[in-house]
């Protein structure tokens, strides 16, 4: 089954652009980096932490993204929803 997946990722990988792969297997190991995130980002991709996550956010919702990498995509949009919950219910509250 191992074999099966990993050539299936393989595939899933060249149909996504070879920048937004970059970037998701970024998101899956940038806490292995010695420097704070933000500084990784701009030395990976040369990009603000703004625009990183403006598309980590776009990209999370694409199936390509999801087929290449479903456990770290299925985790970011729970994340994401989770904080959206929070930021509705703090409005609610104030």
């Amino acid at each position: 089954m191992g074999v099966m997946s990993e050539a299936f990722s393989v595939a899933d990988a060249a149909e996504l652009a070879e920048r937004d792969a970059a970037i998701l297997d970024f998101e899956d190991r940038w806490f292995t980096s010695a420097v704070p995130k933000d500084q990784a980002i701009m030395e990976h991709f040369s990009l603000s932490s703004a625009r990183y996550y403006q598309r980590l956010n776009q990209l999370i919702d694409t199936p390509e993204a999801l087929a290449y990498k479903p456990l770290l995509v299925k985790r970011l949009r729970r994340m994401r929803t989770q904080r959206q919950a929070a930021r509705s219910a703090r409005r609610l509250h104030s």
